[in-house]
């Protein structure tokens, strides 16, 4: 916007806290669906910054202890009820000699943390699957003390949830205007940097003339690393100055961040790297800290290349302390043109056991070098003529790397990988969506029922139903399911109520394979005949996900449930996002915030969507709302405000929107939609917003939705 006013309202932060005597411990109470949200989960100064995965709520917890002489704190929980999984968040860990805490989740997953893990940071743990995760702690000295103060959960089974880092080094370069939007497209949570940023001497002015014009875009989510070109400027000032905070400590540059459950280390291979340096010995008890079962490092000066800069043994210490912590990942630059190598040993040996896999993509557009070099280590894919970034897909297990070229270029490359601490043994875990559902006498429901597999796990699985409301019965399509190793398979619980069906009951959904069940809790309600079958004023938080499909495009302004900020335009005297809602505080809102100049904090990009939880549509289905939309001059009928019926996988709109060129106020309306069509099947709602075709001014809300028989 060109100018704007700002309206705010006073939230309240609440973060549980304690005074325990030695030995106590601590949980506190979890909202259910539908009750109070959880306050905000502040950030801590010095804390392990870590990136969520798609989909991942946060939520406050309150579980402490301290230890006696001999005495083992009896277990206690934190749960998220109908999550698939849930990592946790220490603020403190401080334990003495052998003491230990240790996790264990619902359905799978085990870890004991010990006086090695991040002492004196905040950090959250790896994900264990199910909806509570177990804390039992055996404290043998008094001063040991630990302090849980928040969770993540995940909608997903961990078997799919993921999360894309973006990677590429050698960047601008007379070309990188070619590579950047590969980046923009792969929408990552993470880019991360290999070296030579911004050529040829990596000065500040370089940075914002050559790097900032392309790659600026993108610097919220960057964690680059130097290369020797960014060391031509003294102590790589330029560098430093351009990223900040970014680079890690001024003359360093080395730190480490997590990424769902990986862990990622930026190393800085221009600086003194011996075995007994700084720099390695850092490394060293940074890997050791981690809780994550994947790691990943990236620095600029490959431990092995066929290109003209050939392999480097000085950055030795680096590979054999990642191989020591059986590390999964190298990312590198240096060389101008891609390679990728089998997992190695420190000397170039050939180790699909306990090897890391280096990748060198030096290709973000900075000339082409040939291979001319020999290398110890045996390369699996190269190329020497095309420009492209890597893309990263990481889950809890393993890792897909994709080379990704530039428009007009036809070399790819992919590899996989599993990581090596992650969960070996294999296992299932059995999960419902949506956890609560309603049907009428005589009706039907359908409820999606998710088979996740952990450690390689590809069993027949037999499902089954019991506990349903009384004249309520359940079918299971298939009965029998077989997960494909770490992925996950679906089936259909079909839900039929008799005429004279009644009451509520928590049913049990379970899984047996061989000797092994796990089950999903699903609560089952008979209504009145017709009713509510979905309503959601946006205060709480029902269980919508963003970007469900992993499609959507926009780069900015994504939907979001929150409290909006007022914005107005003196351009046009117009409000353009309503600082109100329908009712409450919160409602469904593009980029909530008010932005500080024309345009800004509004829709960008392309398409951002928001997926509803599955519900049965009653007959005589009727869909209810309010909604807002305003635009600028300079939108077009390609911008709109859209919902769609998705049943199935299949969408049809029954509400749309579009801009034009006239400017639009924002102004609350109301809306129907006739969803008998629908009736008697398991649905979700589809609410999307696009800015697309050329960038204009566009800003959407809702609020209030109601879908009722």
């Amino acid at each position: 916007m060109r100018s704007t006013t700002r309206r705010w309202r006073r939230r309240t932060l609440a973060v549980a806290t304690s005074t325990l005597a030695a030995g106590a411990f601590l949980v506190a109470a979890h909202p259910q669906a539908g009750g109070t949200p959880p306050p905000a989960v502040p950030t801590l100064a010095d804390e392990v910054p870590q990136l969520t995965e798609t989909g991942v709520t946060a939520g406050p917890a309150s579980v402490s202890g301290g230890g006696t002489s001999t005495v083992a704190a009896s277990a206690r929980s934190v749960c998220a009820p109908g999550a698939q999984w849930l990592r946790v968040r220490f603020t403190e860990l401080s334990l003495r000699g052998n003491d230990s805490v240790t996790l264990t989740g619902s359905r799978a997953g085990s870890f004991t943390l010990t006086a090695r893990h991040w002492p004196g940071k905040a950090f959250h743990t790896r994900a264990f699957e199910g909806d509570c995760v177990r804390v039992s702690a055996a404290l043998a000295d008094p001063a040991s003390r630990f302090v849980i103060d928040a969770y993540q959960a995940g909608d997903r089974p961990l078997a799919a949830a993921t999360t894309t880092v973006a990677a590429v080094g050698d960047v601008c370069g007379s070309s990188c205007n070619q590579t950047a939007p590969l980046v923009k497209n792969m929408n990552p949570q993470a880019l991360i940097l290999a070296g030579d940023n911004a050529y040829s001497s990596g000065t500040l002015t370089e940075y914002k003339n050559n790097y900032d014009p392309n790659y600026g875009q993108f610097k919220a989510i960057t964690y680059p690393t130097p290369g020797n070109h960014e060391y031509n400027t003294s102590g790589a000032s330029g560098y430093f100055d351009y990223f900040g905070t970014r680079a890690g400590e001024r003359g360093k540059g080395y730190y480490s961040f997590d990424v769902g459950d990986w862990h990622f280390v930026a190393l800085n291979s221009n600086i003194t790297r011996t075995a007994g340096s700084a720099q390695v010995t850092w490394l060293k008890n940074d890997l050791a800290a981690s809780t994550k079962p994947c790691t990943a490092a990236f620095f600029h000066h490959p431990r092995f290349s066929r290109g003209t800069h050939g392999d480097d043994s000085s950055v030795t210490p680096f590979f054999q302390t990642l191989y020591d912590a059986k590390a999964d990942l190298v990312i590198v630059g240096h060389d101008h043109n891609y390679q990728r190598y089998a997992p190695s040993r420190p000397d170039g040996t050939r180790d699909d056991v306990n090897g890391v896999r280096e990748v060198l993509i030096g290709t973000g557009g900075r000339g082409y070098y040939n291979f001319d070099q020999s290398s110890a280590a045996v390369q699996e894919a190269g190329n020497t003529n095309t420009f492209g970034v890597g893309k990263l897909t990481l889950t809890a297990t393993d890792y897909r790397s994709d080379f990704v070229p530039v428009s007009g270029r036809t070399f790819t490359d992919t590899a996989t990988g599993k990581c090596k601490k992650a969960v070996s043994s294999p296992g299932f875990s059995v999960g419902a969506d949506p956890v609560s559902v309603s049907v009428k006498p005589g009706g039907t429901a359908s409820v999606t029922v998710t088979v996740g597999s952990t450690g390689g796990f590809s069993s027949a699985t037999a499902l089954s139903v019991s506990g349903l409301p009384s004249g309520v019965a359940g079918t299971l399509s298939p009965s029998t399911v077989t997960p494909p190793a770490n992925g996950s398979v679906t089936a259909t619980l079909a839900l039929s109520a008799s005429e004279a069906a009644s009451g509520t009951a928590t049913a049990t959904i379970t899984g047996s394979s061989g000797s092994v069940t796990h089950t999903a809790a699903l609560s089952v309600s008979v209504g009145a005949a017709g009713g509510e079958a979905f309503a959601d004023d946006f205060e709480t938080d029902k269980g919508w996900r963003l970007d469900a499909a992993g499609s959507d495009t926009a780069t900015a302004g994504r939907w979001e449930r929150g409290d909006p900020e007022q914005t107005t335009s003196t351009y046009s005297n117009q409000v353009k996002q309503r600082g109100d809602t329908t009712s409450g505080a919160n409602c469904l809102v593009t980029g909530r915030l008010a932005g500080s100049e024309y345009g800004v904090n509004d829709l960008d990009g392309g398409v951002s969507s928001m997926t509803s939880p599955l519900f049965t549509v009653p007959a005589g289905g009727k869909l209810t709302f309010s909604y807002t939309f305003a635009h600028g001059d300079n939108a077009t009928s390609a911008d709109y405000l859209r919902i769609r019926v998705l049943d199935g996988t299949t969408p049809a709109t029954v509400f749309e929107k579009t801009g034009s060129a006239t400017e639009v106020a924002g102004v609350w309306q109301t809306a129907t939609a006739d969803l008998s069509s629908f009736a008697g099947r398991g649905v979700r709602l589809l609410v999307e917003a696009a800015d697309a075709s050329t960038a204009s001014l566009w800003e959407a809300a809702v609020d209030d939705i109601r879908v009722a028989g």
